[in-house]
């Protein structure tokens, strides 16, 4: 995606994403599929992980890191930096059947992608999804139109902002 354009910009406060979050869990549990284990995408996926993992009693998380957002304004080239551990490999024999993988956008795809060959037969939950990369993941809480760009909270600080009119 292309610079942030103001015009277009879809600010998430922490309790919205909290509450999106949850919601999202919401959504998991209305299924008969039961995970044994969280995969999270970092590093936008820790924080809606955490709420998954908290709603869902799920005690085995571990992280894939994929970087492609390299200047917080355009994606480049996807580098994997961790793949999923040990730990998760007896789960992921089978493509990931009982592994629920969290992330909190899916922008274009390209991540998903990338993590879908890793683990095909895992259930993929984005809290926010856009258009182009909608169609990579099971479940998602909000879509946005392809040219919005999301804030998340760890991205921003509070300041001061001017008047409309002064």
């Amino acid at each position: 995606m292309s610079e942030p354009n103001a015009q277009k910009a879809f600010p998430v406060s922490w309790e919205q994403l909290h509450r999106d979050t949850r919601a999202l869990t919401w959504r998991l549990t209305a299924g008969e599929r039961k995970y044994k284990a969280i995969v999270c995408i970092t590093r936008g996926g820790l924080v809606p992980a955490l709420i998954v993992a908290r709603e869902l009693n799920i005690r085995l998380i571990d992280t894939i890191c994929i970087a492609s957002y390299h200047d917080y304004k355009e994606q480049g080239d996807s580098q994997i930096m961790k793949g999923i551990g040990p730990e998760l490999a007896a789960l992921a024999a089978d493509g990931g059947s009982e592994i629920l993988l969290i992330d909190d956008l899916v922008d274009t795809g390209k991540t998903a992608r990338i993590v879908r060959d890793m683990l095909p037969k895992a259930h993929f939950a984005t809290v926010y999804a856009k258009p182009m990369g909608r169609p990579l993941v099971d479940t998602f809480v909000t879509e946005v139109s392809q040219d919005t760009w999301i804030y998340f909270p760890w991205d921003m600080g509070l300041s001061f902002v001017p008047p409309i009119v002064s």
